[in-house]
């Protein structure tokens, strides 16, 4: 399979830094070799220092989702497979653009569903998932290319498990498809009964177990092991079409030992070969 891995190493505006540090360090780790060895035909991109001079969260990130969306969209035209590796989750709304994506499985122990009205720490990437589904910073996603905000039905979030009260009423209030790792599976059908045809898989690697798998300073208690997610996702790619793929929230800094590059690399190479055969 022809892939295009693109690179967005950027947290909360700063290039390079804390998060921004987790998709070079999964490229150093290893990935390009696995997928190669497996017989994909692998280029690697990164988008560059994009945003203003002072580096501003909110400026910076919304440049970052338009540049991954340009490049997915590149992909695209060129037939590969996009893969994003992001430090913030917010930069799932510029891949869902450049997939034209109708649809996006959120796999998170974060809602990400805070808005500016409800966030308590006016934090951007505790809004990525809000934004993607339009509920907030729709002049921002409106210079997005090709944006389209994600219709909530069309939506499956996956094994949240730490939110916010405002998070949780927003989520009475929504047709958003609630799952743990454990049934994501037999929730696929009711995400394709809302009419879900070009599907984004959006994975915060901070879902897993930390006990097994530490992934950054914020992983709480639960989540699935490595194992446990790598059947999720390979079982996610053979039941429902997903158009491309985005990987956050990795930080280097809490990986001494280097275990999660490889995690990604197998997870990875086994969801392709499980995506071949849908």
């Amino acid at each position: 399979m022809k892939l295009s891995i693109i690179l967005a190493p950027y947290d909360s505006g700063l290039y390079h830094a804390g998060f921004g540090q987790g998709p070079d360090a999964i490229i150093a780790g290893g990935l390009v070799d696995e997928l190669a060895l497996r017989g994909h035909d692998v280029i690697v991109e990164d988008i560059g220092e994009v945003g203003d001079a002072q580096r501003r969260e909110i400026a910076t990130g919304f440049a970052v989702c338009r540049a991954v969306a340009n490049k997915v969209d590149m992909a695209r035209d060129d037939e590969r497979f996009p893969i994003v590796l992001a430090g913030n989750c917010l930069t799932a709304a510029g891949a869902v653009a450049g997939d034209a994506a109708d649809s996006i499985i959120w796999i998170d122990q974060h809602g990400d569903l805070n808005t500016p009205e409800t966030s308590a720490y006016g934090f951007l990437d505790g809004m990525a998932l809000a934004t993607t589904l339009g509920l907030c910073w729709r002049p921002m996603t409106s210079a997005i290319p090709g944006f389209q905000a994600i219709d909530p039905s069309r939506c499956m979030l996956v094994d949240a498990r730490d939110l916010d009260p405002d998070e949780r009423r927003l989520l009475d209030t929504l047709p958003i498809i609630r799952a743990q790792w454990t049934d994501a599976l037999d929730n696929v059908g009711k995400l394709k009964a809302a009419g879900a045809a070009q599907v984004h898989l959006h994975l915060d690697l901070d879902v897993h177990d930390p006990d097994v798998l530490q992934v950054n300073r914020y992983a709480l208690p639960g989540g699935p092991n490595p194992e446990q997610l790598r059947q999720l996702v390979c079982g996610l790619a053979k039941s429902i079409p997903i158009v491309g793929i985005t990987l956050s929230a990795y930080d280097p800094a809490f990986d001494a030992k280097g275990e999660v590059p490889p995690v990604v690399g197998q997870l990875l190479g086994d969801f392709l070969a499980a995506h071949a055969r849908i």
